[in-house]
């Protein structure tokens, strides 16, 4: 049986972000923080095209409609850097397992595949089965959301200033920064998560877009460094959220979510964040500044 054999699930592909978000938007809308990587993505890509600047046609945006050809599932294959994961929200084991025949049908080579439990390893497991080889967890994250802010326990000097063009350098320091430490925090090699790095022209862009922040200390010396997403469907993703090994244990992280996140909540909108759950430290802050688990979600390899 192929993806098309089965007249319950319909996979509807398309490059186009506005489209997508045209087709599954009420679906998206439903759980906008679950939904939160997937939409917060297309809108990304909605405006960058309107700026003029490309979107690679290998990237794809997916809605899985059901008989009634209402949309009950979401996925996307946006990353920019290899093994470029396909990232999958929630959705049936059927249509997950459509999904894989319809990708080997495609010709496309996976070699990881991020999202939402049990989807994502149920398209992995089959796309095993239909090409060989064994999946592997990468990381394991938890998607929390923030309830009642809960002042930080410490109150430190500074604070939270918006990022400018002249802190791009530092800025693309401290993020690859963060990417490895991340992964060293958690026990991984370092960078050996699938996490996109942007270039020079991908963090401007950020930080023109107040995307970005840093804590500064009481003799403005940049200490920690910040940054949410713009909102989509009203809910703010909080992330990265990074201090440099020699700042650490001072209290700039908790003072600069909380801030932040008090911010985001005052414009209106839902805040939520993503974390390694192989990292208690982080886990353990956000847990104290009013942040909840809202749902667990997954990193896969693909080993050939």
């Amino acid at each position: 049986m192929t993806a098309n054999d089965d007249p319950s699930v319909e996979l509807r592909f398309t490059s186009d972000p506005s489209e997508f978000l045209a087709l599954a938007g009420r679906f998206l809308a439903a759980e906008p923080v679950v939904n939160t990587v997937v939409t917060g993505m297309a809108h990304r890509a909605v405006k960058e095209r309107a700026d003029g600047i490309a979107v690679p046609e290998r990237k794809w945006w997916l809605s899985v409609l059901d008989a009634d050809r209402e949309v009950v599932g979401a996925a996307m294959r946006t990353a920019s850097t290899a093994p470029y994961p396909p990232y999958l929200l929630t959705m049936s084991s059927d249509a997950a397992v459509s999904l894989a025949r319809k990708l080997h049908e495609r010709g496309e080579d996976v070699l990881g595949l991020n999202g939402a439990l049990p989807a994502a390893r149920t398209c992995a497991v089959e796309l095993v089965r239909l090409r060989g080889g064994r999946v592997d967890v990468a990381q394991h994250t938890r998607l929390h959301e923030l309830g009642e802010l809960v002042p930080p326990a410490m109150t430190v000097p500074g604070e939270l200033r918006e990022a400018t063009d002249d802190d791009v350098d530092l800025a693309t320091e401290w993020l690859a920064d963060f990417l490895g430490d991340a992964d060293e925090q958690a026990g991984r090699p370092r960078r050996s998560s699938a996490d996109d790095m942007p270039d020079r022209d991908g963090m401007l862009r950020r930080i023109r877009s107040g995307q970005l922040w840093f804590w500064c200390d009481d003799h403005g010396e940049q200490v920690h460094l910040l940054g949410a997403g713009p909102p989509a469907f009203g809910v703010a993703r909080v992330g990265p959220v990074y201090t440099p090994p020699s700042q650490r244990g001072r209290g700039w992280a908790s003072n600069a979510v909380a801030e932040l996140s008090r911010r985001l909540r005052a414009d209106g909108g839902r805040v939520c964040l993503f974390t390694d759950q192989a990292n208690p430290t982080s886990n353990k802050i956000y847990a104290a500044l009013g942040y909840r688990p809202v749902a667990d979600m997954v990193n896969l390899v693909i080993v050939r």
